[in-house]
């Protein structure tokens, strides 16, 4: 079995086992990614995704995970879907989970019997990017969704049974608008109620001045400290009932890792300590996506 490169899966499924069910990202318009800008989006034939299937069942011993690759699988039919499911429990034993990306479109444009037929064929979980909660932001980055779109996918999800990741990330508004991305992105957060919710840090190296071209002659890069103030305003307006809470992603300034509500003050008072003691900050020269 071979891959098509470049590949990428979340920090989590470090441990799984990576099949391509589809080639780069349905969307591909978000400003700050630029995971797939060198892939045209298609669906992988059923029967090559059977194929590496049966291969890595021959090759590969103790699959408990395993990620369907690449940005959003949940853009492949029901059916088809449901059929690539079946067979990865069918062909791995030990398996305890399936996982994939999803994009807004991906769950709006799919019935919630069809998502509740995919979550039965054992699709536990999606990867989901919000990114912000704030329409004006999301429009400037090409989401190609509103918060409001947002809510109802995730909402269509839950009540098909899927478990949700989401991420978020930090510093899309630059200074001018941190303050206002942090708040409301908190807000929809605690509308959508996700299992898991992972905080980014923007980084996006060489395309650093086309992102800020694009954003405006007024955008200004956080610095290290204004990404731990706007993660602090994020929590802060946090009202979760139940969910994870990381900001551990290579990309993070300061590795965070919390139960919500439980561990709320005690969240919001490591993220103040780390602003007023920035040499426990990572240093730039060890981050990295």
């Amino acid at each position: 079995m071979e891959y098509d490169l470049p590949l990428f899966r979340p920090p989590s499924e470090a441990n799984s086992l990576i099949i391509q069910a589809t080639l780069g990202c349905s969307a591909n318009t978000c400003k700050f990614c630029y995971m797939y800008k060198t892939k045209k989006f298609q669906i992988r034939p059923l029967d090559m995704v059977i194929r590496d299937l049966e291969w890595c069942a021959r090759n590969v011993r103790g699959v408990r995970r395993i990620f369907l690759a690449d940005g959003d699988a949940l853009a492949i039919p029901a059916q088809q879907l449901v059929t690539i499911l079946d067979r990865c429990y069918a062909l791995f034993p030990e398996l305890e989970r399936v996982t994939s990306y999803a994009n807004p479109r991906n769950l709006l444009e799919k019935s919630e019997d069809d998502l509740r037929k995919i979550r039965q064929a054992g699709l536990t979980m999606i990867y989901y990017g919000v990114e912000s909660g704030d329409d004006a932001l999301l429009k400037k980055i090409k989401k190609q969704a509103t918060s409001e779109e947002m809510l109802v996918g995730c909402e269509k999800a839950h009540r098909a049974g899927m478990d949700i990741s989401v991420t978020v990330v930090l510093g899309l508004a630059g200074k001018k608008g941190s303050e206002r991305h942090a708040k409301l992105t908190g807000e929809l957060l605690s509308k959508i109620q996700p299992k898991y919710i992972s905080a980014l840090t923007l980084m996006l190296g060489p395309f650093e001045k086309n992102y800020a071209r694009s954003m405006g002659e007024d955008f200004e890069f956080l610095d290290k400290l204004d990404f731990l103030k706007e993660l602090k305003i994020l929590v802060q307006n946090l009202e979760v009932k139940n969910s994870i809470f990381r900001s551990n992603h290579a990309s993070n300034y300061l590795p965070l890792k919390a139960n919500l509500p439980a561990d709320k003050q005690r969240l919001l008072e490591t993220i103040e300590y780390g602003i007023k003691h920035p040499e426990i900050l990572k240093p730039e020269e060890l981050r990295a996506l």
